[in-house]
C-alpha cells in the first residue's frame, strides 16, 4: 500500500508540475488573456492611433520627425487628430526640436524615428537632452518582434543603444502595451531629476490586423504536422498582438514626481544667508524645469536682493537693467564671496571642477541629481548644505523665509561697478577694426541694440557664439537656448524650429558659427515648408577657431581647422529663404542690413545673414577641451 500511495502520490505530483507548465505556456502564448479579451480581424484601427490618443491626452502638440514606413501609422493618426507633424531633413534635428519644445513649454517633447539608421542618427542628441536634463520621448520604430534576430530590414539592439543615455528604454510587444507603457514613459522623463526616454514600437504593433497578418501570419495551406504547428503558432501570435487592443484605457498623465527640500533645510540655508555679508547666487538651467513659473522664481531673486550670475537657460530670468544681474568676472566674484548658492548649477568644468571657490566661503548646493548636486565634492570644494531638491521652489521658499532681508548695499555696488568696467572695456574692444572684415564684437553689439522685447536667441558654436555669451542679452526668461553640458554642435536647426513653433510671434535668432552651420544649414529647407521663419546669423572666419586657436599656440599647425568664405547666404536662398551677405565694406550699413533681416523675417521669411568677420584676442584662455 505504502509503495502504490508512494506512486500515486509521484504521479500527481508531475501532473501538477506538467499542469503548471501548460499553464504557464498557455500564458506566455497569450492563451490565457484571449480567453477574456476579444481580437476583431476585421477592424481597420491600427496601433498608430493609441500612440496619438495618448499624446494628445498629454497636451503634445507637435511630433517632429523624419518620414520612415516603420513609423508611418504614427505620424499619420497624429496628424488626424490635430498633432502637428513637422518633417526634417535629419532625424538629430527632429530631437533637437522636440528638446526645445520641452524646455520653452514645459510639456514633452516628442520625435518620431524609423528603425535602424534613423534611430542611430538620433545617439547625439539624444546624449545631449540627457546631460540637459531635458524631459524628452524618442519613439523608435523596430522590425516586428517575431522578426527580430532573422535579418529583418533595418534590425539592430535598438535598446542597448540608448541604455546609459536614456531614463528607460522600453519595447512594447503588444498593442494592448501601447497606452499604459506610453503614459509611463512620458511620467518617467519628466520625474526627478528630468531625462530621454526611449520607446520602441515594432512595426507589428503598429499596423493594422490583415497588414500584420499578411506580412507574418505564413501561408494559409500548410502541408504535415510541422508546418501545421508552425501555422498555429503564427496565428495565435498575430491574435495575441490584438487580443483586447481597443477596450478602452485611461490615457491621461500619470502623477510627475519632483523632489523638494524640506522645510529644515530651508530654514538652515536662510540661517547661512542671513548671517553672509557678500553673498553670491549662481542659477543653472536645472533651475528653469517646472512646475515653478520662471517668473515667480524671477520675483524670489528680486525679493532676496543677492547678485545673480545666470547660465544656460537660466539667461534672461532676470531683464538685462537689473541691478542684481552680473555678466562678467565671475572668476573674481566666486573668489571674493563668503556664501554661494548654486541653484542648479553644476561644479563641472563650467565652474572649474569647483575650484573658484574661496576657502572660506560657505557653499549651499540645490540640485534634484545627487551625484550632480556632489560633483568633485571630494576633491575641490565642500558643500556647507547639499540639498537634493528642487532648485526653483528652494528659492521661492527661501526668499519667504528671508522677508526683510537686505544684501549688504556695498557688496552689490561693487560687483556691478566692476560688470560696469568690463562692460565699457568690451565696447572698446568691439570699437577696434580687426585686421580684416568684421570685428565679431561690434556685430555682437549692434545685434543688441536692435533686438525686441520678444526675441528669442539660439546658439550654436563655439568662439563666435561663446563672445556672444558675453554681449547679447536675452530679454526674457526662457528665451535662450544653447547645448548645455555636451557641448554639442548642430543644435541651431532644431532649436530654431522648435522655439519658432513654441513662440510664433518671438523673433527667433540663431547664432551660428561658420562650422556648426553645416550640421543644420540644410533645415533652411524645413523652415520654408513649415512656414517658420527664423534668422540665422553666421559668424564666418572660415575657421574652427575655438580649436585653432589653442592647436596652433600648443602644436604649430592649423591642421584640419581651415575653412573658406564661402557664400551660406546663397545656399539659403537656393532652399527658398532670403540671404544676406556682410563684410567690412558693410560696416557703415550693418545696422540697416539687420533690420532688413527682422523685416524679412516678419513677412514669413527664413533669413540668413552671412557676417565675414576678423580675429580678436577676445576669446583667449578660453577652454575648448
Amino acid at each position: 500500500m505504502d509503495l502504490l500511495a508512494g506512486i500515486g502520490y509521484a504521479c500527481a505530483g508531475l501532473l501538477a508540475v506538467l499542469a503548471a507548465a501548460l499553464l504557464g505556456m498557455a500564458y506566455r502564448l497569450g492563451l490565457l488573456y484571449q480567453l477574456w479579451h476579444k481580437v476583431d480581424p476585421r477592424s481597420p484601427r491600427h496601433g498608430g492611433e493609441l500612440v496619438a490618443e495618448v499624446l494628445k491626452a498629454h497636451g503634445v502638440r507637435f511630433v517632429f520627425a523624419l518620414a520612415g514606413g516603420h513609423i508611418s501609422p504614427i505620424l499619420v493618426a497624429s496628424e488626424k487628430v490635430g498633432i502637428r507633424v513637422v518633417d526634417t531633413r535629419h532625424e538629430a534635428t527632429a530631437v533637437f526640436a522636440a528638446d526645445a519644445v520641452s524646455r520653452l513649454s514645459g510639456r514633452i517633447g516628442v520625435a518620431a524615428v524609423t528603425a535602424g539608421p534613423g534611430v542611430t542618427n538620433a545617439v547625439t542628441a539624444i546624449k545631449n537632452a540627457q546631460m540637459a536634463e531635458s524631459p524628452l520621448l524618442l519613439i523608435g520604430g523596430a522590425a516586428a518582434s517575431l522578426q527580430k534576430g532573422r535579418g529583418a530590414l533595418q534590425d539592430i539592439d535598438q535598446l542597448s543603444l540608448f541604455k546609459t543615455l536614456c531614463k528607460a528604454c522600453v519595447s512594447v510587444r503588444a498593442v494592448r502595451d501601447i497606452v499604459p507603457t506610453l503614459r509611463k514613459a512620458i511620467a518617467t522623463a519628466q520625474s526627478g531629476t528630468p531625462g530621454p526616454v526611449f520607446m520602441e514600437l515594432p512595426i507589428d504593433v503598429l499596423y493594422p490586423f490583415h497588414v500584420v497578418e499578411k506580412e507574418i501570419g505564413g501561408t494559409k495551406n500548410a502541408r504535415g504536422l510541422q508546418g501545421k504547428v508552425v501555422q498555429w503558432y503564427l496565428q495565435n501570435y498575430i491574435r495575441n498582438l490584438f487580443a483586447g487592443a481597443w477596450e478602452p484605457r485611461d490615457m491621461s498623465p500619470l502623477p510627475v514626481q519632483v523632489p523638494l527640500a524640506t522645510e529644515d533645510e530651508v530654514q538652515r540655508c536662510a540661517e547661512l544667508v542671513s548671517r553672509a555679508t557678500k553673498p553670491l547666487v549662481l542659477v543653472g538651467s536645472q533651475a528653469m524645469l517646472p512646475p515653478t513659473p520662471a517668473e515667480e522664481l524671477r520675483a524670489a531673486l528680486e525679493a532676496l536682493g543677492i547678485p545673480c550670475y545666470l547660465g544656460g537657460a537660466a539667461r534672461g530670468l532676470l531683464p538685462p537693467g537689473s541691478p542684481l544681474l552680473l555678466r562678467q568676472n565671475r572668476r573674481d566674484a566666486l573668489r571674493d564671496a563668503d556664501l554661494v548658492l548654486l541653484a542648479g548649477s553644476v561644479c563641472d568644468f563650467r565652474l572649474s571642477y569647483g575650484r573658484l571657490f574661496s576657502r572660506r566661503a560657505v557653499i549651499v548646493a540645490v540640485n534634484r541629481d545627487r551625484a550632480q548636486l556632489l560633483r568633485n565634492s571630494d576633491v575641490f570644494w565642500k558643500p556647507r548644505l547639499a540639498v537634493q531638491g528642487d532648485a526653483a521652489s528652494f528659492v521661492v521658499r527661501l526668499a519667504r523665509s528671508l522677508r526683510g532681508y537686505t544684501c549688504p548695499g556695498d557688496w552689490v555696488e561693487g560687483l556691478r561697478e566692476a560688470d560696469r568696467k568690463k562692460e565699457q572695456a568690451n565696447r572698446e574692444k568691439a570699437a577696434t577694426p580687426t585686421p580684416q572684415h568684421l570685428n565679431p564684437l561690434d556685430l555682437l553689439h549692434r545685434l543688441d541694440a536692435l533686438l525686441p522685447p520678444e526675441s528669442l536667441l539660439v546658439a550654436d558654436g563655439g568662439d563666435f557664439v561663446g563672445t556672444a555669451a558675453y554681449i547679447v542679452r536675452p530679454r526674457r526668461p526662457l528665451a535662450w537656448l544653447d547645448p548645455g553640458a555636451f557641448g554639442t554642435l548642430g543644435v541651431g536647426g532644431g532649436f530654431a524650429l522648435g522655439a519658432k513653433l513654441c513662440r510664433p510671434d518671438a523673433e527667433v535668432w540663431v547664432l551660428y558659427g561658420d562650422g556648426s552651420l553645416g550640421y543644420s544649414l540644410m533645415e533652411f529647407d524645413t523652415f520654408v515648408r513649415h512656414k517658420t521663419p527664423v534668422i540665422a546669423l553666421v559668424g564666418n572666419d572660415a575657421c574652427w577657431s575655438q580649436i585653432s586657436r589653442e592647436q596652433v599656440a600648443l602644436l604649430g599647425s592649423n591642421v584640419a581647422c581651415g575653412l573658406e568664405y564661402l557664400d551660406y547666404h546663397a545656399v539659403a536662398e537656393a532652399l527658398g529663404g532670403k540671404g544676406f551677405v556682410v563684410g567690412r565694406q558693410d560696416r557703415e550699413r550693418l545696422d540697416a542690413v539687420l533690420r532688413a533681416a527682422q523685416d524679412a523675417c516678419r513677412q514669413g521669411h527664413p533669413v540668413l545673414i552671412n557676417a565675414l568677420i576678423g580675429k580678436t584676442d577676445f576669446r583667449d584662455g578660453s577652454i575648448s577641451v
